[in-house]
C-alpha cells in the first residue's frame, strides 16, 4: 500500500516537473533594455510647462508560446526622475516621500484587448500602479512591434493625477509657483529576450 502511494507521488512530481519544463521552454522571458529605454513625465505649472526624464527602470514580461502576455512588472526608482532643475527634482522627491517610497511599480492584472495586424500590435492592459505608497488600478494602451527576433518595442502614453495617489502637487517660491495635478507619462520601451537578442 505504501509502495503504491510513493509511486503515485513520484508520478505526480514527475508530471509537474515535465509541465514546468515545457512552460519554461515555450515561454519567453523579456526584460527592459536600458539602452533603448525612453520615458518622460510631462506636466504644467502656473509659470511654465515642465518635462522630467526617467533615467532608469527595470522590468520583466513573460510571453507564452501563443504569444500571450502572462505577466508584466515594471519598477522605476523615484530618484531616477530628473528634470535638469535641482529645485524641481527636490520637490518631486518630497512629493513622493522618497525615503519611505523609493520606487514606482506597475504590475499587470489583465490584458483587456489585443489586436495584431501584420507586425504591429495594439494592446490595452490593466494593472496596479503604486506611487507614494498608494496603489490604484489603471489602464494603459500601447502600440508595439517585433523589431527583430526576441525584441519587442512598445510606445504609448497615460494620463494620471497626483491626487489620485494622495500626492499633493508641489509648490515653490513661497507658493508662487504651483504644479498642476495632471501629468502625462510617455514611454518608448524595448523588451528583449537576452538570449535571442545576443544571437542577432
Amino acid at each position: 500500500m505504501k509502495t503504491k502511494k510513493i509511486s503515485s507521488i513520484s508520478r505526480f512530481f514527475a508530471l509537474s516537473l515535465v509541465m514546468t519544463t515545457c512552460f519554461v521552454l515555450n515561454a519567453q522571458v523579456l526584460k527592459i533594455n536600458p539602452k533603448s529605454f525612453n520615458m518622460t513625465i510631462l506636466g504644467t505649472t502656473n509659470v511654465h510647462d515642465f518635462k522630467s526624464n526617467v533615467t532608469q527602470a527595470k522590468g520583466e514580461a513573460i510571453v507564452n508560446s501563443n504569444k500571450e502576455l502572462q505577466s508584466l512588472v515594471v519598477e522605476i526608482p523615484v530618484r531616477a526622475i530628473k528634470s535638469g532643475e535641482k529645485l524641481m527634482d527636490t520637490k518631486t522627491y518630497e512629493t513622493f516621500d522618497v525615503d519611505k517610497n523609493p520606487n514606482i511599480t506597475f504590475k499587470l492584472v489583465e490584458v483587456n484587448s489585443l489586436h495584431v495586424e501584420g507586425n504591429v500590435v495594439s494592446v490595452t492592459v490593466t494593472g496596479n500602479l503604486t506611487m507614494a505608497g498608494v496603489t490604484r488600478k489603471i489602464s494603459i494602451k500601447s502600440t508595439g512591434s517585433a523589431t527583430k527576433a526576441g525584441v519587442y518595442e512598445f510606445k504609448g502614453s497615460v494620463a494620471l493625477k497626483m491626487t489620485d495617489f494622495k500626492m499633493s502637487p508641489p509648490t515653490a517660491m513661497l507658493g508662487l509657483m504651483k504644479v498642476g495635478d495632471a501629468i502625462t507619462l510617455k514611454y518608448d520601451v524595448s523588451f528583449e529576450n537576452p538570449q535571442l537578442a545576443q544571437v542577432q
